[in-house]
């Protein structure tokens, strides 16, 4: 087999692209759990501890003094910015929950499914033909 029908055939296998689709639709999702977790929860968040924006939390590792995240970026002196970890941890959190709950709700869809009864396979005419002429045979002796 040549390396291009061995790639196609990788390629079009369903983990490949159930694997691709994973990553896409994980990628959009991380974005709007970014916007919810940025425009929707840390706003009031930071409303209640006092107008703080997370983002903007940082330490600068010196003898300066910074007013705003940005001037001490500007000055090259290192800065601990720990606002943007607490907004990363809030972001973790809320996708692990999500995928906590749908991971949950698959495993209780797939038990439903196992629970469902198994119907018997069916015969084809031939095999219901040859078990008649059996079942006449045994009646006959």
């Amino acid at each position: 087999m040549s390396f291009t029908q061995e790639f196609k055939q990788f390629a079009i296998k369903g983990n490949a692209v159930d694997l691709a689709v994973g990553v896409i639709i994980g990628g959009a999702f991380g974005k709007i759990v970014s916007s919810l977790v940025n425009d929707l929860i840390m706003p009031p968040l930071g409303k209640i501890l006092g107008q703080v924006d997370f983002r903007e939390l940082f330490i600068v590792l010196g003898d300066a003094s910074f007013p705003t995240l940005a001037e001490a970026e500007k000055s090259g002196i290192p800065i601990l910015k720990y606002g943007n970890f607490i907004q990363t941890s809030v972001d973790f959190l809320i996708i692990a929950f999500v995928i906590f709950l749908m991971v949950k709700w698959i495993n209780k869809l797939k038990a439903k499914e196992e629970a469902k009864p198994v119907a018997p396979p069916t015969l084809s005419d031939e095999v219901i033909l040859l078990q008649e002429i059996r079942d006449l045979l045994k009646a006959k002796s």
